[in-house]
């Protein structure tokens, strides 16, 4: 037999309106009746319409969650730490979120086809991590899409992400320029000159930042760039291992190679072994991210730590109404250089 709103309500000795005031979550009401409300939900096994309280209601219990790359540990990060916020009281059902994270693959198309299948089902909530795609059109249909979203009460909460002008987008970006600069202006003072730049996808406004950083420290400190010493490829291992190998074809006379992120420069340290080279006697080589494994490889990976799991709880927490949005709804989070043992003054 269906068990009902009037059956918990009998059971919570309070009104069907009462109940639906506790599932929905929009009226304040006393704890002491929360808890028996919550506890007769529980005990009767009573199971919420969803979609027709979603339909009800202004949105639904669903949250979105957008990554590149869910094996990757930059995106695995950033997810745990926003789902870790989203469920407790407020909601339907006992007070929980359902947390949907979307895995695009780096698809311009899926994410869109996710943007529009939350739209659908009403999310509560849609987090976008990491960086956008640098293409126009492109940009342009994401933003109308977050606008709708918005209009129809949805929070729409960019983590590592720039800015979404005019769509009502809170923004938590990542400096990744002025980690960029910080970490090539740490390598140019201990005295290299000659310089590996391993990027992203060109594609990826991340990348463009990031070497945006690398050059604007080289330029400051006067340091000459030679257009055979930046490589571009994906953010994983492998594709630092074959850029490395490329850049030592180019010119082997190279001291320091900086990479995109950690797993590329992991993949850098791997060719540079094979190479016969030694690090960071022979080559030092810096990553960014400072992911968990950076400080586990031998010799520690110095690198630039973006505090992933404090974003991605603020973007939750923001996403869930439980922190207001930063003034102007941008704000900026920065970096903070990990001098290891990778890197060293280079050899003479």
């Amino acid at each position: 037999m269906t068990v009902t709103l009037a059956d918990v309500a009998a059971r919570a000795q309070v009104s069907p309106a009462t109940v639906s005031r506790v599932l929905n979550g929009n009226y304040p009401v006393a704890a002491a009746t929360r808890e028996r409300v919550l506890k007769a939900v529980d005990e009767l096994e009573y199971v919420l319409n969803g979609p027709a309280s979603a339909l009800a209601a202004a949105t639904s219990d669903l949250v979105g969650i957008l990554v590149n790359d869910i094996a990757d540990p930059f995106f695995g990060i950033m997810a745990s730490a926003i789902q870790s916020e989203i469920g407790g009281p407020g909601g339907r059902a006992g007070g929980e979120r359902l947390a949907v994270v979307c895995n695009t693959g780096g698809s311009p198309e899926r994410e869109l086809t996710y943007l529009t299948l939350l739209q659908r089902q009403r999310a509560a909530a849609v987090v976008l991590t990491g960086g956008a795609l640098e293409d126009a059109p492109h940009r342009a249909a994401v933003s109308a899409k977050l606008r709708k979203l918005a209009e129809a009460g949805t929070r729409v909460v960019l983590c590592g992400r720039p800015p979404a002008p005019g769509t009502g987008a809170i923004a938590l970006t990542f400096d990744n320029r002025g980690g960029g600069r910080e970490l090539t202006e740490h390598l140019i003072g201990l005295g290299h000159r000659r310089l590996g730049y391993i990027a992203g996808p060109q594609e990826r406004t991340t990348t463009r930042h990031r070497l945006e950083g690398h050059r604007a420290a080289l330029a400051a400190h006067g340091v000459e760039e030679d257009p055979r010493w930046t490589v571009y490829g994906r953010y994983d291992r492998r594709s630092g291992y074959e850029a490395t190998l490329e850049l030592l074809r180019r010119d082997p006379a190279l001291t320091a190679v900086v990479a995109a992120n950690d797993s590329v420069a992991l993949g850098a340290c791997a060719a540079l072994r094979e190479s016969g080279l030694r690090i960071p006697d022979d080559v030092s080589v810096a990553g960014f991210d400072d992911l968990p494994f950076s400080i586990d490889v031998v010799p520690a990976l110095t690198t630039v730590r973006l505090p992933l799991a404090e974003a991605g709880a603020r973007a939750g927490r923001i996403a869930r109404g439980r922190e207001d949005a930063p003034p102007g709804g941008i704000a900026t989070v920065r970096g903070e250089l990990m001098v290891r043992g990778s890197s060293g003054q280079p050899r003479e």
